[in-house]
């Protein structure tokens, strides 16, 4: 039906509606709730409503404890709203049940960074590169190069040069390499 489409569109505002819709439709089995709750929080969260987001993944992970992506998701969450400790015991979770998520990795780092674990942060990002490939790679090349840190090609190789970006930008508290949403879409499609 058209609820679960918009549910899983790539419209922030369409992905809430058609969830909401969906989360009141009778006789939704737990596993398709779990997402629903998942996928509108990940709508909530893209557009910085980051307490109607932690809720709904409360809800999703309440349904299924093992949703690792939700439990990495609301992970970012937190570390977004300002609560970056609060964030950690989800994303080791996450990590426990899915080990080589680059999205785990990369949101373990920004926590550790965050928390001032300027070498922990490193060694998540390059475990991030590492399994995340190219596309994520890439990601933090754009990232570091719109602050300044970075002046290589985009190109997906890790280089001397993408490492010293890094190492300057996991010294720094609220240096974010990876770049703003819009921003690298191209380069990283």
């Amino acid at each position: 039906n058209d609820s679960r489409a918009d549910c899983f569109s790539d419209d922030n505002l369409r992905r809430i509606t058609g969830c909401s819709d969906l989360l009141d439709t009778p006789g939704l089995r737990p596993d398709e709730r779990a997402m629903a709750y998942a996928m509108r929080a990940l709508a909530f969260s893209l557009n910085s409503r980051f307490a109607e987001a932690i809720r709904d993944y409360d809800s999703a992970i309440a349904l299924n404890p093992d949703f690792s992506i939700a439990l990495n998701n609301r992970a970012w969450a937190l570390f977004k709203s300002g609560r970056a400790r609060d964030g950690m015991p989800d994303v080791e979770r996450a990590l426990s049940l899915s080990p080589g998520s680059p999205h785990a990795l990369d949101t373990r780092a920004h926590i550790n960074q965050e928390m001032g674990d300027a070498h922990a942060a490193l060694k998540d990002y390059e475990l991030a590169m590492r399994f995340g490939g190219e596309r994520m790679i890439k990601l933090y090349q754009c990232g570091l190069q719109a602050q300044g840190l970075y002046s290589g090609d985009i190109n997906g190789l890790y280089t001397p040069s993408l490492r010293r970006g890094l190492e300057t930008c996991v010294s720094t508290r609220g240096c974010d390499p990876l770049p703003a949403d819009e921003e690298c879409r191209k380069v990283t499609s």
